[in-house]
Order: structure tokens, then sequence, then C-alpha cells
């Protein structure tokens, strides 16, 4: 099962403040929109996504049909296939999409722990 560029999607409290301590650590942004309270910060492949009240914890993100850099993928495992793939093995999904719908969508579950993971399709 191939699911994409990986990130980690971080809950922040001030995203102008989180911006630079990450800067700091050798990151830069790489996409997003301060005006809309999120940014992509890269450094090499390592992604992290800062999100200024979008959600309550931090998520693991995959997003198929993607690579590191953002640039579409000739060849992934779409959204929904990944989906049948987890229902097969009896993994519960909180945010299911539609098997009949094509194009982007995501689907959310969480791990034993409680870790909520996000797989987001944007192609």
């Amino acid at each position: 099962m191939k699911l994409g560029a990986f990130s980690i999607s971080l809950s922040v409290k001030d995203l102008m403040l989180s911006k630079e301590f990450y800067e700091k650590l050798g990151f830069s942004v790489f996409a997003g929109d301060p005006s809309m309270n999120y940014l992509i910060m890269k450094n090499g492949n390592a992604l992290i996504g800062l999100f200024q009240g979008m959600f309550p914890e931090n998520i693991l993100t995959f997003n198929p049909g993607w690579d590191q850099d953002a640039n579409t993928l000739t060849s992934y495992d779409d959204v929904r296939k990944i989906q049948n793939h987890l229902k097969s093995k009896e993994i519960q999904l909180i945010q299911e999409i539609d098997e009949k719908s094509e194009g982007p969508g995501s689907i959310t579950l969480t791990d034993p722990d409680g870790n909520q993971i996000l797989i987001d399709q944007h192609v």
C-alpha cells in the first residue's frame, strides 16, 4: 500500500512563533498561507504542517498521489483503495470517503494509542 508523502500536522497556539522556532531548526516555508492560519515547513524530506485553531491535536498525515515536494505521482494508491484495504484488515475508520467518488478525498483513523491519522488525497 502506497500512502504517499508523509508529514506531521501540528496544532499550534501561535503560528508565527512556531514558524520562527522551526526556522531555527532549519525548516523553511514550503507552502501555506498565514492569513488562513497554516504553513507547511520543509527541511530536506521532512515536512511539518503548522495549523493554528484548525484541530485540537497533532495528526500524522499521508498524501496519496504526492511526493515530498507535492509533485503528482504517476503511480499511487487512490485513497478509496487504501480505505478498502484498511477495512479488509478490520481497521475502524473515523471518517470514510464515498467509494463511488473520484479525485480528492480523505479518510481518518486512529492508532491503538489514540493518535489521529489523516490520509488526505489532493489529486
